[in-house]
C-alpha cells in the first residue's frame, strides 16, 4: 500500500537542507533539485537558497575547489569533463575558473599516464595507429585536452606519434 505523502513546510525544508549542506558540499542547483522533490514552491525554493547561502551552508567557490579535487583525485577526471560537470550544476564560468586557477596543470594532468598505461594493457588493435586511436579516445572521454594526450603518450613513447606540429 502506498504511503500518504506529508506535507512539509518551507521551515522544515530549511531545516533538512541545512543538515544536509552541514554534512556534504552541495552546490544550489542540487538544493534546489531536493527541494523540488520534496514540492516546495518556487519562491519558497529561492527565499531557502538565499538563507543557505546567507549561513554559508553553500558556497559555490567552495563547492567548485572540492568538486575538482574529487574528480581529480577519486574518478581520475580531466578539465574538460569536470568543467562540463559543473556547468551542468549551474556553476558560474567565473567560479569555475577561479576554482582551476588553484591547481596547477601537474595536478590536473596527473592521472593522464597512470590512465593510459593502464588502459594500454587491454587495448587490443591491429596496428599501432588503432591502438593510439582507441586511447586518445579514451583520455578524450575521460575529459582531457587533446593536446596533452599526445604530448603524454609521447613522452610515455608508446608508439611513434607524430609530433603537435604536423
Amino acid at each position: 500500500m502506498d504511503k500518504p505523502e506529508k506535507m512539509v513546510t518551507a521551515e522544515q525544508a530549511f531545516a533538512q537542507m541545512a543538515r544536509l549542506c552541514s554534512r556534504k558540499e552541495c552546490c544550489a542547483d542540487d538544493v534546489k533539485r531536493k527541494l523540488q522533490r520534496l514540492a516546495i514552491s518556487t519562491e519558497a525554493t529561492g527565499e531557502i537558497i538565499a538563507r543557505l547561502i546567507k549561513g554559508r551552508y553553500i558556497d559555490e567557490a567552495r563547492y567548485a575547489r572540492n568538486f575538482i579535487h574529487d574528480k581529480i583525485a577519486f574518478n581520475k577526471w580531466g578539465k574538460i569533463k569536470i568543467t562540463l560537470s559543473l556547468r551542468q550544476k549551474q556553476i558560474p564560468s567565473e567560479v569555475i575558473e577561479t576554482a582551476f586557477a588553484e591547481f596547477t596543470d601537474n595536478e590536473l594532468n596527473a592521472s593522464l599516464e597512470q590512465l593510459l598505461l593502464a588502459k594500454r594493457k587491454n587495448v587490443k588493435g591491429e596496428s599501432p595507429y588503432e591502438i593510439n586511436t582507441k586511447l586518445i579516445r579514451y583520455a578524450l572521454g575521460r575529459g582531457f585536452a587533446m593536446k596533452e594526450i599526445i604530448r603524454c603518450m609521447q613522452k610515455m613513447k608508446l608508439n611513434e606519434l607524430p609530433d603537435e606540429t604536423e
